[in-house]
């Protein structure tokens, strides 16, 4: 009985460690995005209010989020999916930074 126990447990970080493995090798995390959706210039300039207001609309900051938002929509042609993060898909989004050096857009 003890050998299955060890057995068992061998099985499970095996597995555990396979799919770490796999989910590095991808990237991203396991996060897989449509690049003609999310990728740098999938957008037209018409299509920023509406992406701004998707990635706008879980913060308490909604104006100013807005207002850099479509600033760098009209200048990227790209909104990372999601409401944080994920600016890795936008590399223009991703690199435009403030004077003092923190990220432009939201």
């Amino acid at each position: 009985m003890a050998k299955l126990a060890v057995a068992f447990f061998l099985a499970l970080i095996a597995i555990s460690m396979l799919q770490t493995m796999v989910m590095a090798s991808h990237g991203r995390g396991g996060h897989h995005y449509d690049q003609k959706r999310y990728g740098p210039g999938s957008l037209k300039i018409n299509q920023c209010p509406s992406e701004c207001t998707r990635r706008c609309s879980q913060t308490q900051y909604h104006k100013p989020c807005m207002f850099f938002c479509q600033k760098c929509c009209r200048t990227c042609l790209c909104v990372p999916p999601g409401y944080y993060g994920n600016k890795q898909v936008c590399p223009c989004y991703n690199n435009w930074k403030t004077k003092e050096g923190g990220p432009k857009c939201p």
